[in-house]
């Protein structure tokens, strides 16, 4: 059997802008990739540029798109066009067959009725091979290169049968105009003919007419120059088939899937294998090999490029809570150079990232890369330079003033001075403070395994700062002014202002490294059991004031049968294992069922809400697995009872039967199961 059979590379793609069902793409790539792409197929949705329920294509996209709410970055589309070019996505879209269409992780296929041509691509790391026949077009076979209305450059080189040049599109970020994607394009057959028109006032598209209607090129794409993507192509494809390209990028993703058999009926086992594709997209490599053999990398905000590796496209709010822990035990050795090239980062703008595309975009409160930090240290998973490089990162990064909010931790001064950030200075005060806390306690582990004991006390004190906006009267985190004063209008059910993404229902649980203190404020275990019951009864009313109007996530918990559960979003993935906690491990495994029954398939729409770098599917592929990551920073999982029949971690060192080691237990061992 070949796991990559059991991936649907669609899965989460049937979504819309006001109901998310993964909010994914479709993306042909190898693991953690420098460049990926996907099919375009209504680009007129903006980000929504691929649905699943289109029949239209209007090219391949080189993409770097980490989320549709992020946008896209560095990307550009081309494709077989017959004998004029045409530039406008309204105009050069052809229809084709879903039927007759390949999409998986290692390989794209149509066929475009309009031009009669028929194409696959299969993937590299920073590029991909295209097979192209259009013998049956009866014109003039041409080959599109369509940039967006960004600055562009694109030329023809015929006697080396190149395309080449760069576009500087971009979204938000970086805010550098001058950084650039640099692209090229090789064919084995002569090219014949140019054609060229304008996109908008920035840009030109270019096609080019090709001697043979049966031809092969080379694709390949680079941050750093064009010298570098000629390089790219010439190490990853030069003098290799397509069958040798589909194949060795097939090897990749089986070397990754193999390493997790469940047994599984057969809807589950796919979806468990399509979230593991998505667990291994994000984050992407940000990095590139040189001719003298060095791993080198661009900082966006400055263009300039520096030695040493680099990752992007996360959003360390999502992701601390499962993707991480998840590589921590399926491919732990993959998290050194990815924790490396975070500090990189670091060492390249002074300051940690919050959220990477491919700079920093400033989505999300708190500075979470602290518990990505602190579970790898505390787990020992990172060498003792690098551990250090850690702790002189975080300590640092936590004293850093951001006048403008855009970087580290906000209302800092306010934090130090009152232990919580007063919603008259600050917007998502709640969530800044409970973030603020956890990530004290995260500076505090790492702290204490660099042997700063006295580094990690101060934090450690400072991590019971949550307790500051406790309300026992309502039983809810509540913001609090400058003055120590309770804010006067609340509203249980009043989404925003100052919460994340929810309400005081979603927000008032984050306090991962300290269940037990959270459970003492509201008198005991049982009467903190007795409040979690009632987010899962309390009716999933939503009140839209905080924010200007209804986001797609109060659609999609009240669309679910789960009360105040908003499973669609990351501030309650935590709720189903807050029993298991506390040795209610049954609970934990009956809500953990009716949500993988109710709102995971292994569908196109299978997922609950926004799949968000791998966060969604991770959290599904340990919910059925039957442990959890309740507190990154702490080398521990709660278990519960399963979902799948079996499962089979393959290590290096042997295999380990993950359900024979959790069996009875509600607290487990890091990564290395063996300890359990």
């Amino acid at each position: 059997m070949k796991y990559i059979d059991l991936v649907n590379i669609k899965h989460g793609t049937d979504s819309v802008r006001r109901f998310s069902k993964g909010n994914t793409l479709p993306l042909v790539c190898v693991p953690n990739a420098l460049n990926m792409f996907a099919p375009q197929t209504d680009s007129s949705r903006g980000p929504w540029f691929f649905h699943p329920a289109d029949r239209s294509f209007e090219g391949v996209r080189l993409t770097h798109q980490p989320s549709p709410w992020a946008g896209d970055f560095s990307y550009l589309c081309f494709l077989p066009e017959v004998d004029r070019l045409y530039v406008d996505p309204a105009l050069r879209w052809s229809g084709f067959r879903p039927e007759d269409t390949v999409l998986k992780p290692n390989l794209m296929s149509y066929e475009l009725l309009r031009y009669k041509t028929k194409f696959k691509l299969s993937p590299t790391d920073t590029g991909a091979i295209m097979s192209v026949d259009a013998s049956k077009c009866g014109g003039k076979p041409l080959f599109a290169v369509i940039p967006f209305n960004f600055t562009t450059e694109i030329k023809v080189d015929r006697d080396n049968k190149l395309v080449y040049g760069y576009t500087c599109s971009l979204t938000e970020a970086p805010r550098n105009k001058d950084f650039k994607i640099y692209f090229a394009f090789k064919f084995d057959c002569d090219i014949v003919g140019e054609q060229t028109m304008p996109v908008g006032d920035k840009a030109h598209a270019l096609a080019v007419e090709l001697a043979e209607k049966v031809y092969t090129v080379r694709i390949s794409a680079s941050f750093i120059s064009v010298e570098q993507a000629l390089f790219n192509l010439k190490r990853e494809l030069e003098g290799k088939s397509f069958e040798e390209i589909e194949a060795s990028a097939e090897k990749s993703w089986e070397d990754i899937l193999s390493r997790l058999e469940i047994d599984a009926d057969p809807t589950m086992k796919r979806a468990f294998y399509s979230c593991f594709y998505r667990a291994y997209i994000y984050p992407n490599k940000f990095y590139e090999i040189c001719p003298d053999g060095e791993k080198y990398h661009v900082v966006p905000e400055t263009c300039e490029i520096k030695k040493g590796v680099a990752y992007t496209n996360n959003g360390f709010w999502d992701t601390f809570r499962t993707v991480y822990p998840f590589y921590s035990i399926v491919t732990p050795e993959k998290l050194e150079e990815i924790i490396e090239g975070y500090i990189n980062i670091y060492d390249d703008t002074g300051v940690l990232p919050r959220w990477l595309t491919p700079s920093e975009v400033n989505y999300m409160p708190g500075t979470l890369i602290e518990a990505v930090l602190a579970d790898v240290v505390c787990k020992g998973l990172v060498s003792e330079k690098l551990k250090l490089r850690i702790y002189d990162a975080v300590t640092k990064n936590v004293e850093f003033i951001s006048e403008e909010f855009r970087v580290a931790r906000k209302c800092l001064r306010e934090y130090k001075e009152l232990g919580y950030v007063p919603y008259d200075k600050c917007r998502e005060s709640v969530n800044e403070t409970l973030d603020s806390a956890y990530g004290d306690f995260c500076i505090s582990v790492i702290a204490e395994k660099c042997g700063r004991h006295d580094v990690a006390d101060k934090f450690l004190k400072r991590s019971k700062n949550y307790a500051n906006l406790f309300d026992k009267e309502t039983g809810f985190m509540r913001p609090k002014d400058s003055q120590g004063n309770f804010k006067q209008e609340f509203d249980e059910f009043n989404w925003g202002g100052d919460y994340t993404e929810g309400g005081a229902w979603q927000n008032s649980f984050a306090v991962h490294h300290d269940f037990e203190g959270l459970a003492s404020l509201y008198g005991g275990k049982q009467q903190f059991l007795d409040k979690i019951d009632k987010i899962f009864s309390t009716p999933p009313y939503y009140v839209v004031d905080g924010y200007p109007l209804e986001i797609h996530e109060m659609t999609e918990m009240a669309a679910v049968d789960l009360g105040q559960c908003a499973i669609s979003n990351q501030p309650s993935f935590h709720f189903p294992f807050i029993y298991a906690q506390f040795n209610e491990g049954e609970k934990t495994y009956n809500v953990v069922k009716k949500i993988t029954d109710k709102v995971f398939s292994d569908s196109d729409g299978g997922l609950a809400g926004d799949e968000d770098n791998g966060t969604m599917a991770c959290w599904y592929m340990f919910a059925v697995l039957g442990l959890y990551p309740l507190c990154p920073g702490k080398p521990e999982y709660v278990s519960y009872r399963p979902l799948v029949k079996s499962g089979l971690l393959h290590t290096p060192n042997g295999d380990i039967d993950i359900l024979e080691k959790i069996k009875g237990k509600h607290k487990v061992c890091h990564f290395d199961l063996t300890k359990v």
